[in-house]
């Protein structure tokens, strides 16, 4: 039975994250005229960015360390469902309660740079 969860699949993840990401903000500027809506999938584009590429480096380091995949990959991907999904919901016209969800994904963004920081220490120095 073939794994699911392998580098490379957080890996691809990671690239179709940054790809939405795009999408998603080049539709909030040219495509949206209400602010509110335009604010928010601004704001999850930027944010979903911000952790494809934080999950590349969570990669890296994961492989300094010898280990073949890493938590803080994870919860940034998992904080990009959470915290941008429910943000570009709520810009399609999704229940604003949603709004009581995204806090979700930032934690999860919170816990993925400690998971991150925690595994940057185990990395070995080279002179």
């Amino acid at each position: 039975m073939a794994k699911i969860w392998t580098p490379k699949t957080y890996l691809r993840l990671a690239a179709l994250s940054g790809f939405v990401s795009v999408a998603v903000g080049a539709f909030a500027a040219h495509g949206v005229h209400e602010a509110r809506p335009a604010e928010l999938l601004k704001t999850g584009a930027l944010y979903e960015m911000t952790h494809a590429l934080a999950v590349f480096a969570a990669f890296a380091v994961a492989r300094a360390t010898g280990r073949s995949r890493g938590l803080a990959a994870g919860l940034f991907l998992l904080g990009t469902l959470v915290f941008s999904g429910t943000l570009y919901a709520m810009a399609f016209g999704g229940p604003r309660i949603l709004g009581a969800i995204t806090p979700i994904g930032g934690v999860a963004f919170l816990a993925g740079w400690l998971a991150l920081a925690w595994s940057a220490g185990k990395v070995a120095d080279k002179a």
